[in-house]
């Protein structure tokens, strides 16, 4: 069995092994990757200490048996402990790579927002069914909008006077999270609709890491050293540039929806006058006020948006693959369907009053 980690910030690491099906146990373990140790003896520590461990040992407790196994004073770098223990993890899942998939991008002109939220569940529907490739979806807004979490209360996160007064729409999406303020032109939002297959092994937690990765190295690329924030934030030493949001699909053979929402710029005022942004959550963010939870990537970038646009993209193509794609017309149909009868209504809307 093989399985393979890219350690969030660090280095790959890839384990092969194999499971003594009578006593339940891994055999054969070898840990090998692009990361960097010392002293050059622990290297071996990292592939015996797994030797004979029962196969069914979560990911915290083999890292917690190579961490008791490693020298005093041995140094790992782009390595965790517990990055090896989930490629292990991985392995033992059958877990695919992002480069064992042909990709698919869509970019479209603007759609609104309702369609949008419709758009998130067809495609990844159509993932988890087989009938549609992994997908890196470009979202193009058509009106502004603000998008609630689908355990959100409407009342406890919108100003309903704000919003009408702005000219703002409210919809709800089917992944948990928090609200996002979205503008044409001041807003880069993207989907993944990626098979279960690629993050098993990982917990929920880790998905976020992993599937964010790549848009670290292209904001890296654009001279931003951004970090993942767990639980599902992306983040600089100026603040909050983004934030993502999953929902599991279980039809077929199981997909992944992880989208982002992106700050290029921001009418911070506006924001304010929309959102009702509580003290709790400001004060979890270790700041007092909204405005500052927030840097825009235009200021820290330089770039315009179709600019920083057109980079990630190319860092995804560079990594992955990607080949031009687009919504066939029945996927468009059935969106445009549930944008009507699901997404545009007030009970769905409401559903958390």
């Amino acid at each position: 069995m093989h399985g393979e980690y890219k350690v969030p910030g660090g280095k790959l690491v890839t384990v092969d092994l194999d499971v003594d099906e009578r006593a339940g146990v891994l055999r054969h373990v070898r840990v090998a990757g692009d990361f960097f140790l010392e002293p050059d003896d622990a290297f071996e520590v990292l592939s015996r200490a797994l030797d004979g461990t029962p196969a069914d040992t979560d990911a915290a407790g083999l890292a917690a048996r190579i961490d008791a196994a490693l020298p005093p004073g041995t140094v790992l770098y782009g390595l965790t402990t517990e990055g090896v223990g989930i490629a292990v993890r991985r392995a033992l899942a059958h877990a695919t790579d992002w480069t064992d998939y042909d990709w698919q991008l869509i970019h479209e002109g603007p759609q609104p927002p309702a369609l949008h939220m419709a758009l998130d569940e067809v495609l990844t529907t159509e993932v988890a069914e087989g009938r549609r490739p992994p997908t890196l979806r470009i979202w193009e807004w058509g009106a502004p909008a603000v998008v609630i979490g689908s355990f959100q209360s409407l009342r406890n996160e919108v100003d309903p006077e704000g919003a009408e007064r702005h000219g703002i729409e409210v919809v709800r999406r089917i992944s948990g999270g928090g609200a996002m303020f979205c503008e044409p032109g001041n807003t880069i939002t993207y989907s993944l609709s990626v098979p279960d297959a690629l993050v098993q092994g990982l917990s929920f937690a880790d998905s976020y890491a992993y599937l964010d990765d790549w848009v670290l190295g292209a904001l890296g690329d654009m001279g931003i050293k951004a970090w993942y924030q767990p639980l599902n934030d992306i983040a600089t030493e100026a603040g909050k540039i983004a934030g993502a949001a999953q929902k599991r699909v279980a039809a077929g053979g199981g997909a992944v929806l992880h989208h982002v929402t992106m700050a290029y710029d921001i009418d911070a005022d506006k924001m304010l006058e929309v959102l009702r942004i509580g003290r709790e959550k400001l004060s979890d963010k270790g700041t007092k006020s909204a405005k500052k939870r927030v840097d825009p990537l235009r200021r820290q970038t330089g770039l315009p948006r179709a600019a920083v646009i057109e980079r990630m993209v190319e860092s995804f193509r560079t990594r992955y693959g990607l080949t031009a794609g687009k919504v066939t017309d029945e996927e468009l149909a059935r969106a445009e369907e549930l944008a009507r009868t699901k997404f545009g209504s007030p009970e769905w809307t409401a559903r958390v009053p």
